[in-house]
């Protein structure tokens, strides 16, 4: 772990900027281009509340079968990272554990969920979707708590204007975020990451 502040700062400040365009949590070497989504798209699926699990504050999977799990990026929303070391992102955002714990608080208390999934995938296969919990938008809800950054500005409607308008309404609401742009943060990890791994330090 780093103990050296000063240094992890130059480390960062010097490398971020090669790899600022890039956007994806995950690492860049498995993108793909998205896909047509093989699944129901443009309306309301129900989903069994035990077969969901939060993987952080915007992004869960679903077990539909035991041959079957479909992980989905939530839409309209970027919350701060989690650690993942195997997507390059070696330490917590901060407020990254703060999203990911009002998620499973949440999801962990609800008694229905719908989603409604894009027409696309994005480039890794996941699917793209909205979330109703108890018939309320869980991107609207987690923009409300300050514990997200709004995505359509960056990443359009995705074909769902009406709960855009939402999401974008109720981040303008909430004011400034405590923490900084998370797709600022994947750069700057990434080259991070690329340092580290480069002499042998990255954590395991």
């Amino acid at each position: 772990m780093w103990t050296d502040s000063t240094t992890l700062a130059g480390v960062v400040a010097a490398g971020w900027l090669a790899t600022f365009a890039a956007t994806t949590t995950l690492a860049q070497s498995t993108a793909s281009k998205p896909g047509a989504q093989s699944r129901p798209a443009g309306v309301r699926v129900a989903v069994p509340v035990a077969a969901v699990t939060v993987d952080d504050g915007d992004t869960v999977s679903i077990r539909w079968s035991a041959g079957d799990l479909e992980t989905v990026r939530i839409l309209g929303i970027d919350t701060p990272e989690t650690r993942h070391v195997e997507h390059d992102l070696p330490y917590d955002q901060a407020f990254g554990p703060e999203a990911r714990a009002f998620a499973r608080g949440i999801f962990a208390k609800v008694r229905t969920i719908e989603i409604l999934r894009a027409a696309m995938t994005d480039p890794f296969g996941r699917t793209l979707a909205y979330l109703f919990l108890d018939g309320h938008n869980y991107s609207v809800t987690v923009a409300t708590a300050r514990l997200a950054a709004e995505s359509i500005s960056q990443f359009g409607d995705n074909g769902f204007p009406a709960e855009a308008s939402a999401v974008r309404a109720a981040a303008k609401a909430a004011g400034p975020l405590a923490f900084e742009p998370p797709h600022i943060y994947r750069a700057r990890m990434r080259a991070l990451t690329t340092w580290l791994k480069s002499r042998g330090l990255y954590p395991p």
